[in-house]
């Protein structure tokens, strides 16, 4: 796993090893990034189950000007730090070892673009979804990598489905404001 382009472009991150991580692939990874490329200069990220941190990482070395890393393993913030050091942002960043429900219910924070990449199969981005519709900028835009077969609403109140890229297994989901013109 590697940083794909941008100030840290080459670099090699760090991943948590076992049955249940799945780090995003260099061609979903690509894609997200391809559909996000103009928003991302000086933009605030969340970066919502963190895992290794190699999407808020990969925002931060293409130009956003900071990012929150949330995830409830401490093992899991333990490599996004290790990944943050070598790729020198941690002074852009700020991280959260807790679960995300409870950090979106505590933070006033708003961001304008936010990565969510829960474990599958759980119902977790149909429940956090609402909890994201004031957590958003406007024009932000929020980017959900998610099993094949959920399929997501159309609308969630003040947002709305933009597209969904399909990728073999995986499929990725952009959500913007709804009445935005993109």
């Amino acid at each position: 796993m590697r940083v794909i382009t941008g100030i840290a472009k080459g670099k090699k991150l760090e991943t948590l090893e076992g049955m249940d991580v799945r780090p995003t692939t260099d061609r979903v990874k690509e894609g997200m990034f391809s559909a996000i490329q103009f928003d991302l200069e000086n933009s605030l990220v969340l970066d919502l189950f963190a895992g290794s941190g190699q999407l808020g990482i990969e925002a931060l070395s293409r130009g956003a000007c900071s990012a929150v890393f949330v995830d409830n393993s401490k093992k899991s913030l333990d490599i996004v730090k290790n990944n943050l050091t070598k790729t020198d942002f941690m002074d852009k960043s700020l991280l959260f070892n807790m679960n995300s429900m409870d950090f979106l219910k505590i933070t006033d924070k708003k961001f304008d673009i936010i990565f969510l990449d829960p474990p599958y199969n759980k119902g977790i981005l149909l429940e956090i979804l609402p909890m994201l519709t004031n957590k958003l900028n406007f024009n932000g835009k929020i980017i959900c990598e998610h099993e094949k077969n959920l399929v997501l609403p159309e609308k969630i109140e003040n947002l709305r489905l933009k597209k969904t890229y399909k990728y073999g297994k995986i499929n990725v989901s952009m959500y913007l404001f709804d009445g935005e013109d993109e």
